[in-house]
Order: structure tokens, then C-alpha cells, then sequence
């Protein structure tokens, strides 16, 4: 194996972000600092190219994460994010269930399939619920039947601070899986945010380091103070992908129904780029006013019998 450092001039046409997305599009591994046994670099393990992509990103940028669960936002969340992630987060953004645990895997397969047929650039994450993964024989068995019907590129296990084995030997067996500590919904009741005391901070780095030597290839960190989630950030080796976890995490993740304002969820972490629910109020009564009045349909949208 060789390694090639490369300087990028101030007077290149191009910048060094560019250049790392060509060489990683063609498959061609990048780090930005190299220490210790090339051979034993992520780049040069079996990994598939977009997940070896958003492993090598941690130094490079910050990715750029959202949820979906359809095809048509789908398609336009692929021409701005690295991962697009099917989340269980559906049970309560979409069908309006109390929360994430009633959601089947059926369910979160269909939804799935829709978001693959609009993604094709992004890195599709399909979020495993609770209980389908709770012993190792039922979540190769599970693990298996989401890659083979949705054609993801990884799956999600929220961490249960006992879990890395299955971890462990679902990546062995050629599975890319996005690890999840902090507040995990499958796994607590009430909602608080963690690693706000030193004892809490102790496990979740411990946590995180043995969900990244099982052999994930990033990690969710859900609602951790922003010490500690800047402390698992600088320690680990994956990229971490923070939701209320501060602007130190490798990259960010919001579920898109919280961001564009249509959710009525307003926690302390989300932004609200725009308030569609409010544009959408104005389309509908709009479209009333126009059946009502019979301006619509006008000729213009009807099929006119020509003799």
C-alpha cells in the first residue's frame, strides 16, 4: 500500500474539499492527517464506498444529515445531504402514535423502499425499532431483511449500553451500522438530556469507544451537553452526527418535519428554517375559496369533448 501527500496551492482552480470528493467518488481513500499502519487504516478495510466516504469526511466537513420518509422529499434532500436517514421518528411525525415504540419494521421497510427510489447519491440509513434487535439471532435475521427489500446503505442501533456484541457481529457479517447513545427513545421513558454530570459524561465516552471498536461506522450523539459531546467527538475515530449535541459533533441530523415547521414539536434543539405549515394553511384555503366559487376547475384543467 502507498500513501501520497498532496499540497494544495492557493492559486489551484480548485479547492481541497473538491479535490477529496473526486479522488473519494473514484474511490480513492483521503486523510487528512496519516499516523500509524496504513494497512490498518478504515479506508482500506471492506467498507462500500459511501460509507468509507462519510468515514472519511470527520476531518474533511461537517455532513449534513436530515430524516424522510417518502419519495418526493427524498429526491430533494439528495442534492444536499450525505445521509438521509428513514427514521423510526415516522411513528410520531407520521402517523401521530405517542411515540417511537409501536412502530413495526414492516412499516419502516415500506417507507424505506419509497425513500431508496428518490435517494441516489445520498447514504440511506434505515433506523431499526425497538425490539428487532434484541438478541443477535433476531437481528441478523431482522438486519438481513431490511438490506435485502430496501437496498439501504446501513442500519441504526440505538445503544443499550450492552448491545456491542450484536454490533460487532452484524459488521463482521458485512453490515454497516450507525451506532446511537445519549437519549435513545427505545431505551428511556422520560426525556432528559444526558452527560450533564461527570459520572454521566464517564459512560457515554465509554459507551461511544465500544460502539466504535464493535464496528460502527458513525454515531448518533441525542441530546448531550456540549462538553461532553465535544469530548466523544475529539476521542473517537467515526464521524458523530449530533441532534441537540452542540456545534462540535462531525456533523448534524434533524427530523425535516420538526425543520420546515409542519410537526408542532418545538424542543430547545431544532431551528425552524421555515414555517410551511403556515404556507401550506394558505394553499388549502385557497383551493376551498376556488371549489366553492367553481373557479376551479376552469377549462383550463378540463378535458373538452371536440366534435
Amino acid at each position: 500500500y502507498y500513501g501520497f501527500p498532496i499540497l494544495i496551492k492557493e492559486s489551484c482552480k480548485f479547492s481541497r474539499y473538491q479535490l477529496i470528493s473526486f479522488l473519494e467518488e473514484n474511490n480513492v481513500q483521503t486523510r487528512p492527517l496519516f499516523a500509524g499502519n496504513l494497512a490498518d487504516q478504515p479506508g482500506l478495510r471492506k467498507m462500500p464506498k459511501k460509507i468509507s466516504r462519510i468515514n472519511s469526511l470527520k476531518l474533511n466537513r461537517k455532513l449534513v444529515c436530515l430524516t424522510t420518509y417518502s419519495k418526493p422529499i427524498a429526491k430533494l434532500l439528495d442534492n444536499h445531504c450525505d445521509i438521509i436517514l428513514v427514521g423510526d421518528s415516522v411513528a410520531t411525525a407520521f402517523y401521530g402514535m405517542k411515540d417511537t415504540k409501536s412502530i413495526s419494521l414492516n412499516t419502516i421497510i415500506n417507507h424505506s423502499v419509497a425513500v431508496r427510489k428518490g435517494a441516489k447519491k445520498s447514504t440511506v440509513v434505515v433506523d431499526m425499532p425497538i425490539n428487532t434487535y434484541k438478541n443477535l439471532e433476531v437481528a441478523k435475521r431482522n438486519v438481513r431483511e431490511v438490506f435485502k427489500r430496501t437496498k439501504c446503505d446501513a442500519v441504526k442501533l440505538e445503544s443499550n449500553g450492552k448491545n456491542f456484541k450484536i454490533i460487532k457481529k452484524l459488521v463482521e457479517l458485512g453490515y454497516p451500522i450507525m451506532g446511537h447513545v445519549g437519549f435513545t427513545p427505545q431505551n428511556k421513558k422520560k426525556f432528559k438530556p444526558q452527560g450533564l454530570k461527570k459520572i454521566e459524561e464517564k459512560k457515554l465516552i465509554k459507551e461511544s469507544l465500544e460502539i466504535e471498536r464493535a464496528g460502527a461506522f458513525s454515531l448518533v450523539l441525542e441530546c448531550i451537553a456540549e462538553k461532553t459531546s465535544k469530548k466523544i467527538t475529539n476521542i473517537t475515530k467515526i464521524p458523530t452526527i449530533g441532534i441537540g449535541s452542540s456545534k462540535f459533533c462531525n456533523g448534524q441530523i434533524l427530523v425535516t418535519d420538526d425543520l420546515i415547521g409542519i410537526s408542532g414539536f418545538k424542543p430547545k434543539f431544532v431551528k425552524k428554517y421555515v414555517n410551511l405549515k403556515q404556507i401550506l394553511n394558505k394553499t388549502f384555503a385557497k383551493f376551498k375559496t376556488d371549489v366553492i366559487s367553481q373557479k376551479f376547475p376552469s377549462r383550463k384543467n378540463s378535458f373538452i369533448w371536440k366534435i
